[in-house]
């Protein structure tokens, strides 16, 4: 797994979104992370999204335009991602349950692509099947199919914020 970039095209609009807390869909995995060590409240085992249904940046086409034709998606959505200090996700594969059922695919189907919107800060933290992601520059994403393994993290005192793309062929 590697880092690209796409060169920034967005101006800081998704720090001023509307974000909201969801609980991390996955009681069983909760549970395995609990036996691992960690004791967050359950609300903490995430970050803040803005998704569909939500006011996006006005910028949000282009995001959906460069997706569309860089990996001939379809289906895409959005999801704009922000983690404050000492939020934490262990280690876990996406399930898109909501996703499959809405689209009719298999996880195998599903394209992740994850994109660094700012620059990285001391303290923020980012693994895909064990290989660590630190130093990103604004616009480095990665990309991946189906439920790869994944861990994010802020202990930093600065937010995080990233772009949660998923999208299918």
């Amino acid at each position: 797994m590697e880092l690209k970039n796409i060169k920034p095209f967005w101006d800081d609009e998704y720090k001023h979104l509307k974000y909201h807390k969801e609980i991390f869909n996955n009681e069983h995995t909760i549970e395995e992370w609990r036996k691992q060590g960690y004791d967050n409240d359950v609300y903490n085992f995430s970050g803040k999204m803005c998704s569909y249904g939500d006011d996006l940046p006005s910028w949000n086409d282009r995001v959906l335009k460069w997706v569309s034709e860089e990996f001939q998606l379809e289906d895409i959505g959005c999801c704009y991602y922000r983690m404050e200090t000492n939020n934490v996700i262990p280690n876990h594969s996406d399930a898109y349950n909501v996703y499959i059922e809405k689209f009719n695919c298999n996880v195998e189907d599903v394209h992740k692509i994850l994109v660094f919107l700012e620059d990285w800060k001391s303290g923020h933290y980012f693994e895909y099947e064990g290989e660590p992601f630190v130093g990103w520059k604004a616009g480095d994403y990665i990309t991946w199919n189906g439920n790869g393994k994944h861990f994010a993290a802020n202990i930093g005192i600065e937010d995080r914020y990233t772009l949660q793309i998923t999208g299918r062929k």
